[in-house]
């Protein structure tokens, strides 16, 4: 019996520091034949990774997967227009694939949907043409996502983006989701019937479930309580809420508080910018981009994990992947979230405390908690969530899940 052949069609891939990296090597492990079509590798830093250009390369193999690119204007300094001709870009440029892509033999496509929506545009039109069944996994509900990150007022403006966005969603012939909020929502726009929607959380890589001890970096981040959030530094993680929060507790006399910031983004300037305005820079340190291997050295040291999403009623339906990662980690959580995030994280793994999207005085109170509690009582909690990672998140579970949903034949 031959291999069933899956295309991946998304923007984002290896080396860039994405989930579908982990679900692809998961498809190779089943036995699975697996081509991707991405763009060129620049975020988050907005520059090409090294050995990488216009000029290339476009073919590669990556742990027995076929990965063919497609040029992409990349970030560059993350401005408004550098983020919309990168966005634009690759949907554009994908399509000069479709001619090859014609001639493949494949089974299923998976459309892996971040931001933009349109990134999946050129597997959409290959799965109606060829009649292949396409699976959309919606990751940033759009044009929800966008307005989250761009202050768009135009209504002409805000409608073309909805009328694009819903296009997208209409066309697979299945869609997976992260939350029963989101399901809700793609039901609405596509009407599918409810065995066409799968909910399935985001799988975290094994790495997470490993504690990682580096005297180095534990001399450099020093002694103290430490707070250590991870990730995408852009105006969707709310990092106001952090500085408020940070600057309350330092108020307090909390000085033994630290923030470890590990990451970059489009934000990151700017929050950097304002820590020192603030006089809050003795408290922070700044991290930098560090790749996906490195990240368990720095939750093996925390305290606590913290992380924010805005106040925004389109956000409800998001269940950030870096919460996945936290509660794999064995750590305590200090979240503030609307949605879905909080039954996940004080009801169902019962590893953290969560409070609403924005409110820097629940952060600082949810911390403050943490903060006054045993060492003992910190490491349940976050031994909690590790169980439930075990008992309900783990990759194989989580992925043999969409693995199956996207393989499954009428």
């Amino acid at each position: 019996m031959s291999k069933p052949k899956v295309l991946v069609v998304g923007q984002h891939f290896w080396p860039e520091g994405f989930r579908i990296n982990d679900i692809c090597d998961y498809f190779v492990e089943q036995g699975v034949d697996v081509e991707v079509l991405c763009g060129l590798p620049n975020y988050p830093r907005g520059e090409f990774y090294p050995g990488y250009s216009f000029g290339g390369p476009y073919r590669e193999d990556h742990n027995g997967i076929k990965v063919f690119r497609a040029p992409e204007i990349p970030r560059g300094d993350n401005s408004n227009l550098r983020i919309f001709l990168n966005y634009v870009s690759f949907p554009l440029t994908s399509l000069f694939h479709l001619p090859r892509l014609m001639f493949g033999k494949y089974d299923k496509i998976f459309l892996y949907q971040l931001s933009p929506v349109m990134m999946t545009i050129t597997g959409i039109l290959l799965s109606k043409v060829r009649r292949i069944e396409s699976t959309m996994y919606v990751l940033d509900l759009w044009p929800e996502n966008l307005f989250s990150v761009l202050d768009i007022k135009n209504k002409t403006f805000r409608r073309l983006a909805e009328l694009i966005s819903h296009w997208h969603y209409r066309q697979p012939d299945k869609i997976v989701v992260l939350s029963e909020q989101m399901r809700s929502k793609i039901k609405s726009i596509t009407g599918l019937p409810d065995d066409k929607i799968s909910i399935v959380p985001q799988a975290c890589e094994k790495l997470y479930e490993v504690e990682v001890h580096d005297d180095e970096l534990a001399r450099h981040l020093g002694d103290g309580f430490k707070l250590v959030f991870t990730g995408n530094i852009s105006p969707a993680q709310s990092f106001d809420t952090i500085i408020d929060a940070a600057q309350e507790l330092k108020n307090e006399g909390l000085t033994n508080i630290s923030w470890v910031i590990v990451g970059d983004g489009m934000s990151r300037a700017g929050l950097e910018e304002e820590v020192g305005r603030r006089g809050l820079g003795d408290i922070f340190k700044f991290e930098g981009h560090h790749p996906v291997g490195d990240i368990p050295k720095y939750t093996t040291l925390a305290d606590v994990l913290v992380a924010c999403l805005v106040k925004s009623d389109l956000l409800e339906a998001t269940i950030p992947a870096k919460v996945m990662s936290y509660i794999a980690s064995g750590r305590p959580l200090a979240l503030a979230m609307d949605g879905e995030v909080g039954r996940l994280v004080m009801d169902d793994a019962q590893c953290g405390f969560v409070g609403p999207a924005g409110d820097a005085a629940a952060l600082a109170g949810n911390i403050r908690k943490l903060y006054h509690m045993t060492p003992e009582e910190r490491r349940d909690l976050g031994s909690r969530g590790r169980a439930y990672h075990f008992t309900k998140l783990e990759r194989s579970i989580v992925l043999d899940r969409l693995t199956k949903f996207i393989l499954a034949t009428d």
